[in-house]
């Protein structure tokens, strides 16, 4: 592990979010105050997102500190940045005294041109990236890592941007006219391009004399099914001493093994300046990582005044009324929990709507990442609008088939019940979303859509009241994000694929204000009080078990049937080993015995009064020739006639459970596990009770 911060790195002090604790009365609050004594400090952020009134805090943790470095998605989500298009945000970036920036996705979202502008000729910081290449030469974009000079040490950034940029920007942003992709971000060959440009980054730094070298990433932790994770680069790298993460929104401060089993500090501070993160390397070669609260730190007075400044240049725009609400229009479910990224909601009919109603379409789509904050009932200003859709994306108006508006449905349903930018609110139709059925949506390396390689989850299709037909033309109305850009990975839209009647007429918060005035009279009314009930989505009973497991199918049977319930209200832990206690419990029930009290308890009571077992290490792990053994036995002992012996492991089948086996297999109740076995001896883990008690309650 490069210059060996890391020698000491097993004396590591990792201090998880970080809070400086006082009275309720007296909140301590940090100030600055000279702390110079050879040890070096960085401070990072990452998601800030126009969050930026909480920028004069960080003005004071910058006093004190070496460095000061952004992880990216900085300059968009938010009035502040919609209106400046960035430029506010760089601004203050350039007040603070930013050393160095990353790219996020949402750095581009004004437009490549607009984006170089801001990192060529506003800002007074450099921004790298070791990924970001232009495909025709295949060189960085940017410069791929930068070396500061600090208490005599060399530090070495190396930047690196997420490839999901090009589903969470706009694809054709990266496009040139024709829609060939001119910009890469070292997507391919299943991660290993993106590994490669940051090996070399770390390979020349350290060429350089780096005596320590950060990753400065936008990557995030949360889509573990791609190789373009933190975790993954680290994993798949050597030669980095810490990783300063963005993207996911995570509060994170852990150690992650690397290429060589060397450990790699790996930093994220959530988002919207909620922490700054706080890296101090002391003279010794430790390190003190944190995530300092800034609701602990006293405010720079001057950065205080200088953000007021800013403040007042949009504020008079972003605060005129122009109409209300009679209802609270929200983004959020019914348990408080946000929910357009998943279901329906009031706020995304409304939007979908205001599409449909202003471009005349036959249906409207509008993607749930795309609609960013709610608007509570009462007057509705410029600035709720713009919230609300913070992107300046265009409407437009295309003809597409039924197939092409099946696809898509089937795309934004993909990660149902997970979350997914891409979920489609509607106007014009309804559907239903069976997430119980696994995903075949099949995508290519850069995210985005090539077909539907199965059942679809989507069904019930219905426009304007009638089954929709694939092969039939509609028009379509959305943005340009979604329509030309093929935005959140739809590439069965796109200028090649439909044909644009209405070309980028309105931008995406003109559309909704224009809606509600001139549609609605200036006022949303009743009829939005509650989503309209156009999408039903049929979820799995427990959030652990997602589409993706194997079990789900048999997990819902045997929850809905109440033979098997959650470790949790929310949860069914389906790799979890079950025991012999619970599997009686389950068979008890599935008999119509009392298990009400202390179901334990009362499962295994029965099942030794029926015979079914002794009764004896309830607690224990069942094995799965146990639990063949016991549903054999509840079954009546049948006499069976299959043959084991093609079965590799045959001959471990315990004797007195080989009846119960050799009926379970005929009965398709055991069906084998990989490399045609039968692991007689392995505990059964809660999914496999499940799948073969539905299967048993299926015969």
């Amino acid at each position: 592990m490069s210059k060996k911060l890391f020698s000491a790195l097993m004396a590591l002090v990792m201090m998880m979010s970080m809070t400086v604790f006082a009275s309720a009365d007296e909140p301590m609050l940090i100030s600055a105050q000279d702390s110079s004594d050879g040890q070096i400090v960085i401070l990072h952020t990452n998601d800030v997102h126009c969050g930026y009134l909480a920028y004069d805090k960080v003005a004071t943790l910058a006093k004190d500190a070496d460095l000061l470095v952004d992880a990216g998605d900085a300059i968009q989500g938010d009035v502040i940045g919609t209106l400046s298009t960035g430029e506010y945000i760089v601004d203050i970036m350039n007040y603070l005294g930013y050393d160095l920036a990353i790219p996020g996705n949402h750095e581009f979202d004004y437009g490549m041109d607009r984006f170089l502008e801001l990192a060529q000729e506003k800002a007074e910081y450099p921004y790298i990236s070791a990924n970001f290449k232009s495909l025709s030469t295949g060189k960085s974009y940017f410069d791929a890592y930068k070396v500061f000079e600090v208490e005599g040490k060399k530090v070495a950034f190396v930047g690196i941007s997420t490839p999901e940029t090009f589903t969470k920007s706009t694809p054709t942003y990266f496009q040139d006219e024709k829609g060939n992709y001119i910009y890469s971000f070292c997507e391919g060959n299943n991660g290993q391009d993106l590994y490669d440009a940051v090996q070399a980054a770390i390979d020349a730094a350290e060429a350089e004399g780096a005596d320590y070298i950060i990753g400065l990433a936008h990557l995030g932790i949360d889509d573990e099914s791609k190789p373009w994770t933190s975790k993954e680069v680290i994993a798949n790298t050597t030669g980095l001493d810490i990783l300063i993460d963005g993207h996911s929104h995570s509060t994170v401060s852990e150690t992650v093994g690397d290429k060589n089993s060397n450990a790699v500090i790996l930093q994220q501070t959530g988002t919207k300046l909620a922490n700054v993160g706080k890296i101090t390397i002391k003279a010794d070669g430790t390190v003190v990582c944190e995530n300092v609260d800034l609701a602990n730190v006293e405010a720079d007075p001057e950065a205080t005044a200088y953000l007021a400044g800013i403040t007042e240049k949009f504020d008079a725009l972003q605060s005129q009324i122009v109409a209300k609400s009679d209802v609270d229009l929200t983004i959020f479910g019914a348990d408080g929990k946000r929910a357009v990224r998943n279901s329906e909601t009031n706020l995304g009919d409304l939007c979908a709507d205001a599409y449909r109603a202003m471009l005349g379409a036959d249906i409207a789509f509008v993607n749930g990442g795309g609609v960013r904050a709610n608007i509570a009932a009462g007057d509705i200003t410029y600035g709720d609008i713009i919230k609300v859709h913070p992107f300046g994306n265009e409407a437009c108006l295309v003809e597409v088939t039924g197939q092409q508006i099946k696809d898509a449905l089937e795309l934004g349903a993909s990660a149902c019940p997970g979350e997914n930018g891409g979920f489609l609110q509607v106007s014009g139709l309804t559907y239903t979303i069976n997430a119980t059925i696994p995903s075949s949506v099949v995508k290519d390396d850069k995210d985005m859509f090539v077909k539907v390689d199965g059942a679809y989850r989507v069904s019930d299709i219905m426009v304007d009241g009638k089954p929709l037909d694939v092969n039939k033309t509609y028009t379509l109305a959305s943005h340009n994000y979604m329509l030309k850009s093929q935005g959140d990975g739809y590439a069965m839209f796109g200028t090649d694929n439909v044909k644009i009647i209405k070309d980028c007429v309105m931008i995406d918060n003109q559309v909704l204000i224009n809606y509600i005035v001139d549609k609605l009279g200036g006022v949303v009314g009743q009829e939005y009080a509650a989503p309209a009930g156009r999408i039903t989505v049929k979820k799995p009973t427990f959030e652990d078990v997602t589409a993706s497991h194997w079990a789900i199918s048999y997990v819902e049977y045997v929850a809905e049937k109440g033979l098997f319930n959650g470790t949790s209200t929310t949860t069914f832990t389906p790799d979890a080993n079950t025991t012999r206690a619970q599997l009686m419990t389950v068979l008890a029930r599935h008999a119509g015995a009392d298990t009400t009290g202390d179901a334990l308890a009362k499962g295994m009571a029965w099942a030794v009064e029926k015979g079914i077992s002794d009764g004896t290490n309830g607690t224990g792990s069942i094995t799965r020739e146990q639990l063949a053994t016991m549903l054999y036995r509840y079954a009546g002992s049948p006499a069976a006639t299959a043959d084991l012996s093609s079965y590799t492991d045959a001959g471990s089948v315990s004797v007195w459970a080989k009846d119960a086996m050799n009926w379970a297999v005929e009965k398709g109740i055991i069906t084998g596990m990989t490399e045609n076995t039968l692991v007689p001896g392995g505990y059964a883990t809660r999914a496999q009770v499940a799948t073969m008690m539905q299967r048993f309650c299926t015969l």
